[in-house]
């Protein structure tokens, strides 16, 4: 295979990965409803044999009342076959209801494409498939690979969780197709802390008996200033109370509070921090009660050694092949987090050229289709040939 090669034949599948993008577009798969992530999970998994053929193994996880994670294995023809497979995650469920398609169709404008998930993250998943299918195509040597699909990752993985980890502890590197940030990678993302507190006082006439009471909304003020205050952005850590509720009666000393809070931290260090503070937490009245709930669903992806490696090397395959990579770090989150939190190079952000997620001006570009799955052509050939990807990992 030379690299002309494969170019020419990623550019002469533009039309078939468009039919492809359409379909899958075409196929609602809202977090949130069972029934069309099962059907979406069946149309995946059927497209995804029918463009590489049967997997060398094939499982398909329960998510119970979630959308099932689909794990598909493609045994590799290059000389990295012993540094571990390749994972190529992914997530097939969205943000859109069932009927989104009626006003918000597939549709392409010139270089544009848009409908609900083509860009976070269904032309990601198109990306993925035709980049192997590019590689035997062509005859060019292509590492074992492993695709690891799940249909939760919009409402934090509940399920897939333990499956994604499992899969990707042996990898030699995991690419996940989420959507660029301006075309970048992603190289690190933050952690994400999820907080419910309840604050029980003592109910009381606040005219008639104002010193009986003791009120569990004056500490939930106290406790929004506390919470705002671990804030420090230089560390980027950010601390959010975004819900807060309490009270019966204006005239009812407030006998129970509630706040939510967000948290957003770049190392494991400040997670650590905030989750004690929060823990220790007490208001200046003893006679309300704390209970503090919660955790850490998704840790921080620190740009560690290993994921730098696996940078500079895609970033010099896209030099070769005409474009610039950039990288870049990110506040959200995504399933990439657990892969990196296992010492895995992990490169996020490697699907779609666009804007717009979550939101209904969502669009992806035919030319960054085309480019990425170049990209991830040259950059799975290259780990075929080397098995380097692990290098600094292991």
């Amino acid at each position: 295979m030379t690299r002309a090669e494969l170019r020419r034949f990623v550019g002469s599948s533009t039309g078939a990965m468009l039919v492809d993008l359409e379909q899958l577009v075409g196929i609602e798969t809202p977090s949130d409803d069972r029934p069309a992530l099962a059907a979406g999970a069946d149309w995946v998994q059927e497209w995804i044999e029918r463009r590489l053929g049967p997997p060398t193994t094939s499982r398909r996880e329960p998510g119970g009342p979630h959308g099932d994670t689909l794990v598909l294995t493609y045994a590799g023809t290059g000389g990295g076959a012993s540094a571990g497979p390749v994972c190529l995650l992914g997530h097939y469920d969205t943000v859109w209801p069932l009927g989104t398609l009626g006003s918000m169709p597939f549709a392409r404008d010139g270089d544009v494409l848009r409908g609900p998930g083509v860009f976070d993250m269904k032309a990601g998943l198109v990306q993925a498939v035709w980049a192997v299918r590019a590689l035997a195509e062509t005859g060019s040597a292509c590492p074992p690979v492993r695709f690891v699909l799940n249909g939760d990752e919009e409402i934090g993985s509940p399920a897939s969780r333990r499956h994604i980890e499992e899969q990707c502890r042996d990898a030699a590197a995991v690419l996940v197709f989420e959507p660029s940030a301006g075309g970048a990678v992603k190289t690190a993302r933050k952690g994400i802390g999820m907080f419910d507190v309840s604050l029980t006082g003592i109910e009381a006439h606040a005219g008639l008996d104002p010193g009986v009471g003791a009120s569990a909304i004056s500490a939930l003020a106290e406790l929004v200033q506390a919470a705002h205050g671990l804030t420090d952005l230089g560390a980027g850590t950010t601390v959010n109370v975004g819900v807060v509720s309490g009270g019966s009666r204006s005239n009812v000393t407030a006998g129970a509070a509630q706040a939510g809070i967000d948290v957003r931290v770049a190392t494991s260090a400040e997670a650590a921090r905030i989750d004690g503070a929060l823990q220790a937490w007490r208001p200046s009245d003893p006679r309300v009660g704390v209970r503090v709930d919660g955790g850490w669903p998704r840790p921080p992806m620190t740009r560690s050694a290993a994921i730098g490696a696996l940078f500079e090397r895609a970033a010099g395959l896209a030099s070769e092949l005409g474009f610039d990579l950039g990288e870049t770090s990110v506040g959200g989150a995504s399933d990439g987090n657990f892969a990196a939190a296992l010492g895995r190079p992990v490169l996020d952000g490697f699907g779609a050229v666009g804007d717009g997620a979550h939101s209904r001006h969502e669009q992806a570009t035919v030319s960054g289709l085309v480019q990425r799955t170049e990209l991830a052509a040259v950059l799975l050939a290259a780990l075929a040939a080397d098995g380097s990807a692990s290098t600094d990992a292991r």
